[in-house]
């Protein structure tokens, strides 16, 4: 059987086409997403869900053959307004968008007032209604992927799933169920199930956060660590308790378990900060170069260690956007560019580890995303700090094959979203 799987980021759009026979992925598609909208509104950052509805039937349409089940992920947090047969009246409000941060009352801002954070869909929403810019004719709020799910069903009321609806803030985890009085809110399910079927009779199943999609699609163990470093860091795991410690987040997963995350905002910024930085003192100095990152790839670290230490909060946390980074530890002998490119190569692990709750070691450690499935040296600073060796997952489009593995759960094809994860292939 072959089920396509449909990941709905922010700057690109990614289908994967999944072959359960042999567990093969036959076709990638991935088009640019270009439906953000230009605004005056130094605050805003939105797009256009029919521009985005267009590009994934467009890569629909590219794949060679009919799948059997479509799964869908998407960016979390964000919102767009429905009318009463899931037509779109609104754009969507990204998850970047910061009108949240606005002053409210109470010396809070909208985030605040409701304990959740800028770009999380109800503090948009509380924004929009207390300043009358909800349009008229909205029955429903729901995430870009529910939205597509709903368009591509022809459904009458979006349902989004629990992994959703916590992303858009004041959800009680622990009895799945939204803690505020909001009259457009959907129905929620726990379950990895299909929503409908397409206009041709594919069916296609319940749009999952993109942190747990990208979570099903990376760790063939579910009792092990994901690390996961892109522009961020994010480590996430498994438990059955709602229980973390204050630097992470509970996150629904299914009916009995919770994902637990925890987010850097600097993962490989870090790096990138870094690399910018070297570059500027080149160019002080004369010199014309555009990477520094071959340079970087270049150096030995076997065996290298350093006592310089970088705290890699340079865009501050989660919880506290006025925290800064730094290095410490610095010498006469160290002040150097190896020992501070390592150090901040250990400091992004650092910060992950310091998220993780659990007193003993992972079962497994998974790692994916492009900041970390070409850097050796990161992979082995991972190793020492959780104490096993981690492994990288064969298919780096980790949403979307996490998209069609679900889809394959609630086809039947796979006793429970374990049991389809069990054959997820590492290099």
């Amino acid at each position: 059987m072959k089920f396509l799987g449909i990941d709905i980021g922010t700057t690109a759009v990614c289908g994967l086409l999944l072959d359960t026979d042999d567990f093969s992925v036959p076709q990638i598609v991935t088009l640019p997403n270009r439906a953000f909208i230009k605004t005056e509104k130094e605050y805003e950052r939105i797009q256009d869900p029919e521009m985005i509805f267009a590009t994934v039937c467009d890569i629909i349409n590219r794949i060679s053959v009919k799948p059997d089940a479509i799964g869908l992920s998407g960016q979390m947090h964000g919102i767009v307004y429905l009318d009463g047969h899931c037509r779109c009246v609104s754009p969507l409000y990204t998850w970047q968008d910061e009108r949240g941060n606005m002053p409210y009352r109470d010396g809070k801002t909208y985030a605040g007032y409701l304990g959740t954070n800028s770009g999380y869909g109800l503090s948009t929403f509380l924004y929009n209604r207390v300043n009358k810019i909800e349009p008229d004719n909205s029955r429903y709020i729901c995430t870009i992927g529910d939205y597509i799910g709903a368009r591509l069903c022809s459904l009458e009321k979006p349902l989004m799933h629990i992994t959703n609806a916590a992303s858009i803030g004041c959800f009680n985890v622990k009895i799945n169920q939204f803690n505020v009085d909001c009259d457009l809110l959907p129905d929620v399910t726990d379950k990895f199930r299909f929503i409908g079927s397409t206009a041709s009779g594919i069916p296609v199943s319940v749009c999952v956060g993109d942190n747990q999609a990208s979570f099903i699609g990376s760790v063939p163990e579910k009792d092990s660590v994901l690390i996961n470093i892109g522009t961020g860091a994010q480590i996430s795991y498994l438990s059955k308790t709602a229980e973390c410690n204050s630097l992470s987040e509970v996150r629904p997963f299914d009916s009995e378990r919770f994902l637990i995350a925890g987010c850097a905002l600097c993962g490989g910024r870090a790096i990138a900060l870094f690399e910018k930085f070297c570059r500027e003192v080149a160019t002080l100095a004369g010199a014309d170069i555009d990477s520094y990152y071959s340079v970087f790839d270049s150096m030995d670290f076997d065996g290298f260690g350093t006592s310089v230490r970088a705290d890699c909060r340079f865009a501050g946390t989660r919880n506290d956007s006025s925290v800064r980074g730094g290095f410490s530890g610095l010498s006469e002998n160290n002040f150097r560019v190896r020992d501070m490119l390592y150090s901040i190569y250990e400091g992004i692990i650092d910060e992950l580890y310091s998220m993780y709750s659990p007193s003993e070691k992972p079962k497994a450690v998974y790692c994916s995303g492009n900041g970390i499935r070409k850097n050796p040296v990161i992979l082995g600073i991972i190793e020492k700090y959780f104490g096993v060796v981690p492994q990288v997952t064969r298919i780096a489009e980790e949403a979307a094959f996490g998209a069609a593995l679900v889809s394959s759960t609630a086809c039947g094809a796979f006793k429970d979203i374990d049991d389809a994860g069990s054959h997820i292939e590492v290099i």
